[in-house]
């Protein structure tokens, strides 16, 4: 099965047509909303500019695909040489890196913060008059609950 793809001039005629028609369909419309209320038309504007943009839409899309390439059955969209050398894809990769190492490197830096936190702790545990079994006795921690309040 022998699949030919449209030329240029093929498609350059049928988008011509097919914005001929679409003209023609909006001035017929257009004629036919002169006796509609003001609310009604005013949908009919909006939708009209929103069919606007995505036909907007769609062109931007057709100019940004430059060519389709046929590899037997398939149909694949090609970009073309882009003109990247090896140092330009290299440069592209660069960010990458960095981020990555960014991450790594934060990571490291908050784990040391948690692990000093935590060794703060462990210090301020062992050095005070108190043993740490008195932290973890319910009675004590009564006793803190009430001390304070006199306190105040």
């Amino acid at each position: 099965m022998n699949h030919s793809l449209p030329t240029a001039h093929q498609q350059t005629m049928s988008t011509v047509l097919q914005d001929r028609y679409g003209m023609r369909i909006a001035s017929r419309l257009s004629v036919g909303t002169l006796d509609l209320p003001y609310d009604i038309s005013e949908r009919l504007r909006a939708s009209r500019v929103q069919a606007l943009a995505g036909r907007k839409v769609t062109q931007l899309a057709s100019i940004t695909a430059t060519r389709t390439v046929s590899n037997g059955d398939t149909l694949s969209l090609g970009f073309g040489d882009e003109g990247l050398t090896w140092w330009s894809r290299i440069a592209s990769v660069l960010p990458l890196i960095f981020l990555i190492y960014g991450l790594v490197t934060v990571q490291s830096l908050q784990d040391d913060y948690r692990a000093s936190e935590i060794a703060e702790v462990d210090a301020a545990l062992l050095a005070d008059d108190l043993p740490p079994a008195a932290y973890a006795d319910p009675a004590f921690v009564e006793f803190l609950k009430t001390g304070n309040e006199r306190a105040l």
